[in-house]
């Protein structure tokens, strides 16, 4: 099984630690182990806890405050990984087999762009048009899952964008799965980071087509627990048991009870908040800061998620417009082909550092000022 390089990921891990302002991110200011401990995470517990295996597929009690937030879910429709993007890839190898053909929604995340290539599946793509929205391209999406179709993977709100599908769009790309046969996964990792605090609706129940991948990285502001989720078909968490007990065993023991206390509801609820918080006053300031470049950017503004997709006016491919300011300026941004769209760049607006995330904004501001 041989992988094409997830070239977003990999210029991340090597760059985002190293620069002075990382404007790559895509989740909320992390929460730290001391403010966990403020909605009830017990230190001296956790101190004395034996670092053994944790339960293969998710702790009961962890599985009991998830069934929660999705109805009807029982335990045996829940799966607890090492972050959603191992949710998302048990899904793949689980389900995939060579000559499967793989819907999938650009721009988005590009993990499972890889992921079903490289199990010999047929990857097929439907486009999010920004001039209607970001909502799909009907045209492309019918072409794009039909009998030969698997599997179809959406983010939901959307990475790298920040919009969110409508009713009536949700309706009918449930419709078609069903009249297909196939399985939709909806990414839903930033549902709670809505910028006006209403909650996105959840594929959840709409189908027993429906598959939701979710975890405590965006919304939650938690990436380093690496707690992920699958809420899904019985039989089809079963096979991504079957895959995890191959891979990673078994999801972090102490990650799994900061999970239990954040998925808590007024836990929950609170962090949600926090993340609403930081995004409405950082999108004021983001405003000006697009403003301030005249029709330099087409600008759609995010409805959820701490990040936003521009569209530039330059010629510059956006890889050699993200090296240029990584290299002069010392700060990191997603080029936008990097996310299955040329042209575009996505700018993190999760900062909760006030001062710093400006400076990061005027770095790159001093980069594009050069181009335009």
């Amino acid at each position: 099984m041989k992988m094409d390089i997830f070239e977003m990921e990999r210029m991340q891990s090597t760059w985002e630690n190293l620069v002075e302002y990382d404007m790559s991110e895509s989740g909320i200011m992390p929460i730290s182990l001391n403010d966990l401990v403020k909605m009830g995470f017990d230190m001296d517990a956790a101190m004395n806890m034996p670092l053994g295996y944790s339960q293969g597929d998710g702790t009961p009690e962890l599985k009991d405050l998830l069934a929660r937030i999705y109805p009807g879910a029982k335990h045996e429709n829940i799966e607890v990984t090492n972050g959603t993007s191992e949710a998302n890839y048990l899904l793949a190898l689980s389900q995939l087999q060579p000559g499967d053909e793989f819907a999938f929604e650009v721009p988005n995340y590009m993990q499972m762009w890889g992921a079903p290539k490289s199990l010999c599946s047929k990857v097929n793509t439907f486009l999010l048009r920004v001039e209607k929205d970001w909502e799909p391209d009907w045209e492309e999406f019918e072409k794009a899952v039909n009998k030969n179709t698997r599997l179809v993977y959406i983010s939901n709100p959307n990475n790298p964008t920040g919009s969110v599908l409508t009713k009536k769009s949700m309706e009918r790309i449930v419709k078609r799965c069903e009249e297909t046969d196939t399985y939709l996964i909806s990414d839903e990792v930033y549902l709670g980071a809505e910028l006006d605090g209403k909650r996105t609706t959840s594929f959840w129940g709409m189908s027993d087509k429906v598959i939701v991948t979710s975890g405590l990285s965006k919304a939650y502001g938690i990436p380093g627990a690496r707690i992920g989720w699958i809420i899904g078909p019985k039989q089809v968490v079963y096979d991504c048991w079957t895959q995890h007990d191959y891979i990673t065993i078994c999801p972090n023991k102490l990650s799994d009870y900061i999970a239990r206390i954040a998925v808590r509801e007024d836990n929950r609820e609170k962090l949600y908040s926090r993340t609403q918080k930081i995004l409405q006053k950082n999108i004021k300031y983001f405003r000006e800061w697009v403003v301030s470049f005249g029709d330099f950017f087409t600008f759609k503004e995010p409805k959820a998620a701490p990040i936003c997709f521009l569209k530039y006016n330059a010629d510059i491919p956006s890889t050699e417009l993200c090296q240029r300011t990584l290299k002069n300026q010392n700060t990191l941004f997603v080029p936008g082909v990097q996310l299955g769209m040329e042209g575009y760049i996505r700018l993190w607006l999760g900062g909760s550092d006030e001062q710093k995330w400006k400076e990061g904004l005027n770095r790159i501001k001093k980069e594009l000022v050069k181009i335009m």
